[in-house]
């Protein structure tokens, strides 16, 4: 028993190294550089509980962290914040032994966005395997209110809620609703997740990518239309998740008069349109950020109904020690890669 009286599982990636205890993580150094480390194994704190990451999903963030591409980051940093983890200690409403999915957005809970019910967006904010070390690691601490109950779920369906619930946070905050003409521009998991949503709520999806090949196998896994050339009519909602500034502004041409255009991409540069255009259009813009505990429930309900297609989602897997060599790789192997999951334990 721990000494405020609650219960440890011990975990096998924590090893004994001078009457320490360590844990194995992966850490980008920094850009292009990651390295297996032994670290210290963070200790039983009031407030915290002790998970062990089983399923890490690597995100488009992780690839732009070790790119030297995200514009809030400091290194050296453990990444990760997809997560499926298994509660090392029983808590006010944790079981141990029980997996778990992870809210990665840790909020102060009294900045004006959070007192209106917006946590996604806290002005004091700090994401898991970004602002702070995430989850490529043996064993993390995190508020028990960031632990969602996910019963029924696997592992591997636990790890793909949060990068789900951008998506679905994306659709809500369109206001995407059944006879929207919707166009997702970027088909890599961001853009998977908000096409799937926008289908679920009933819009007519087109997506588009200049990679073509990628765009056709993904318009057939979600059975969606795909666009092989930039698009040439207008559509009632667009949706940005290329991480991309000129694709971002050009966006706004897409967009049909009194259509609204969301933008789920990151940059750290300007983004500028046409001034006459926008307001010619009555256009609306909207800036997605993150996703709600709304949206975290509205994806586990999906996956649980079988609206989400988990098993083809996956389709690259490595360890914590392979993925030295396999992330960097994946960075520039694209060919067939939806999905990739890090499994712990």
């Amino acid at each position: 028993m721990s000494p405020g009286g609650l219960r440890i599982h011990p975990s096998p990636h924590i090893q004994r190294h001078c009457d320490v205890e360590k844990i194995e993580s992966l850490v980008c150094v920094e850009p292009g550089r990651l390295d297996l480390q032994l670290r210290d194994a963070p200790k039983s704190s009031d407030g915290m509980v002790l998970v062990r990451p089983r399923r890490v999903g690597i995100c488009g963030t992780d690839y732009h962290i070790f790119e030297g591409k995200h514009p809030y980051l400091q290194y050296p940093r453990v990444m990760g914040h997809e997560l499926a983890v298994e509660a090392l200690q029983d808590s006010p409403g944790i079981k141990a032994g029980q997996i778990y999915a992870v809210n990665p957005y840790l909020s102060c809970g009294q900045c004006v966005a959070c007192r209106a019910g917006k946590s996604n967006c806290c002005v004091k904010i700090s994401v898991l395997g970004v602002h702070q070390d995430g989850g490529m690691t043996g064993v993390i601490a995190v508020p028990p209110q960031n632990l969602i109950q996910a019963d029924g779920l696997s592992a591997d369906a636990c790890a793909t809620v949060e990068f789900l619930a951008i998506g679905a946070h994306a659709v809500r905050r369109g206001q995407t609703a059944k006879g929207d003409r919707a166009l997702i521009v970027g088909t890599g998991p961001i853009g998977m997740g908000a096409a799937l949503f926008a289908k679920i709520a009933g819009a007519d999806v087109s997506i588009y990518d200049r990679d073509a090949a990628r765009c056709a196998a993904m318009a057939k896994l979600l059975e969606v239309e795909a666009v092989s050339e930039p698009p040439k009519e207008s559509f009632s909602l667009v949706f940005d998740a290329t991480g991309n500034t000129k694709a971002m502004e050009r966006g706004f041409d897409f967009v049909a008069a009194g259509g609204r255009y969301v933008l789920v991409s990151v940059v750290r540069d300007p983004i500028t349109f046409m001034d006459p255009d926008f307001h010619r259009k009555e256009m609306s813009l909207f800036g997605s950020r993150n996703a709600t505990s709304e949206d975290f429930a509205r994806v586990i309900a999906a996956i649980r109904s079988g609206q989400v297609p988990i098993a083809k989602i996956i389709t690259h897997r490595t360890t914590l020690a392979k993925a030295v060599l396999d992330l960097p790789r994946w960075v520039h192997e694209k060919d067939g890669l939806i999905k990739a999951m890090i499994e712990i334990g």
